[in-house]
């Protein structure tokens, strides 16, 4: 249960001691990576924010990991509502992996090279949630921290955008 309001800087740093008013805080904020564009219609847009042991901002992620969470389908619909216009992602891979940054990536050279990309992410999955991703495919990615040297990953596959 995430229920953050998004920001996005011109690094992926500020927001990791920084509030959503721009006050430091050591709890940071949830962000969009630098690299995306707001309108989440890259072919990875990516989410970050501390995974708090009290539950907040991404301290949830780790559940998804378990057979309780696992057993809910209706768990597996990312809805993600922004000034303008809702969306809905189908999640198929979920992961926590030590420390890298390949499936941070937000550009690719070609559909091929992007295919490969995610072949690579959903045979990551700790899960088969038997959904097909293919290169014409929008994704969404979440990360955070798992423990000190892993990474808790989770990824979505856009299923429907509408404006508001």
């Amino acid at each position: 249960n995430i229920n953050y309001p998004f920001v996005q800087t011109n690094d992926n740093k500020y927001y990791l001691e920084h509030s959503f008013t721009k006050k430091y805080n050591e709890a940071g904020w949830v962000f969009l990576d630098y690299r995306n564009n707001n309108d989440l219609n890259n072919k990875n847009t990516i989410l970050y924010a501390h995974s708090r042991l009290d539950k907040t901002m991404f301290g949830s992620l780790r559940t998804v990991l378990t057979k309780n969470w696992l057993s809910n389908t209706n768990n597996y619909v990312i809805k993600i509502s922004t000034e303008k216009e809702n969306s809905l992602w189908q999640i198929f891979s979920t992961y926590h992996i030590p420390t890298t940054s390949d499936y941070l990536q937000t550009n690719f050279e070609s559909d091929i090279e992007y295919q490969e990309f995610l072949n690579m992410i959903k045979d990551r999955s700790s899960y088969n949630f038997n959904t097909s991703v293919n290169s014409n495919d929008n994704i969404l990615t979440l990360s955070t921290c798992y423990n000190n040297s892993d990474k808790m990953v989770v990824h979505a596959k856009l299923i429907k955008k509408e404006q508001k």
